[in-house]
């Protein structure tokens, strides 16, 4: 169970990932804003921009492959202090 909450997502697909929910609010909220002033509704701008955030919500929060798509190669861990001397000890 634990595997599939571990999602991979590299420091590009965050970047991309924050710069596309930030678009898709800001779009439907300006949407949402000028219908709603013209229409005289409010309940319908809001209903605009809660499509907006479920959309982005549907977009981002998933592990697409797309936000890993520049994997981090990480170093190999150093042995500690400890695990030196001991095996020079030995």
């Amino acid at each position: 169970m634990a595997d599939w909450f571990e999602w991979a997502i590299d420091f590009e697909g965050q970047k991309r990932a924050e710069y596309l929910y930030q678009s898709i609010i800001l779009a439907f909220a300006l949407i949402g804003f000028v219908v709603g002033f013209q229409l005289q509704s409010l309940l319908l701008s809001f209903q605009i921009f809660a499509g907006g955030v479920a959309l982005s919500a549907l977009l981002v929060l998933p592990p697409w492959s797309f936000y890993n798509s520049h994997p981090v190669q990480w170093l190999e861990e150093k042995k500690n202090t400890t695990e030196i001397l001991n095996e020079k000890l030995t």
